[in-house]
């Protein structure tokens, strides 16, 4: 074993990490955002929003994250094509990133809803009573305090996120662990830079949910 090559090759690397937390960063933002809006529409009095929402949360559950990426990466061209006509290039960090959103917001939904549904069921006829509305009412008093709730739970998906990250080497972008293995082929250390990734996985994740732990305990105090 010879990591000798790594400390040169941390540039490359670090440009690598740069794009894997991008996507994680952004992926988490859009997933957050549409999963509130879905755990909204499940908890709609409306059937088929609900339903609609259901069947959304299940399918995406259902199938490997791998399949969405390569499906996102051929899908997003053509349909932008089917909606201008024109062939609009979309690159890989495009296609993976909506991935990430469309795929998350399946798991932040159900961790959103638990958190709303955690709320107790006064605090809302409380803010009818005081002339709220239901959107009023969900900005200003349940959200907020769900929020405080599910605040660890969004913080290690968000960790398995930056995990799931390293799937893009499906579609040929260069995230940091595919940096660390292309970097380890040409150089000719392939086992090196793979060690190396893996360690500084498990210590960003490690570190991440010690974290979490940590928040976790001063929210439940």
């Amino acid at each position: 074993m010879d990591f000798s090559q790594i400390v040169p090759a941390l540039p490359g690397l670090w440009e690598g990490m740069i794009t894997t937390l991008q996507l994680m960063a952004l992926g988490v933002l859009g997933g957050v955002v549409l999963g509130t809006i879905l755990a909204l529409m499940r908890l709609s009095s409306s059937k088929l929003l609900s339903n609609i929402a259901g069947f959304y949360v299940n399918y995406f559950r259902s199938i490997p994250l791998l399949l969405v990426i390569t499906w996102f990466y051929f899908a997003v061209p053509f349909i932008l094509r089917w909606i201008t006509g024109q062939d609009t290039p979309v690159g890989a960090f495009t296609s993976c990133l909506v991935a990430f959103m469309m795929f998350e917001a399946a798991y932040y939904c159900e961790i959103v809803r638990a958190g709303i549904q955690a709320i107790p069921k006064g605090q809302i006829g409380a803010s009818y009573a005081l002339g709220m509305t239901y959107g009023q009412s969900m900005r200003l008093i349940i959200l907020p305090q769900a929020f405080r709730k599910m605040t660890p739970l969004l913080l290690q998906q968000s960790i398995i996120l930056f995990q799931d990250t390293s799937l893009v080497y499906s579609v040929g972008l260069m995230d940091f662990l595919n940096a660390a293995r292309s970097r380890g082929d040409i150089i000719g250390q392939p086992h090196e830079f793979l060690i190396f990734a893996g360690l500084v996985y498990f210590v960003i994740s490690f570190a991440a949910s010690l974290c979490v732990k940590r928040l976790q305990k001063r929210l439940t105090v």
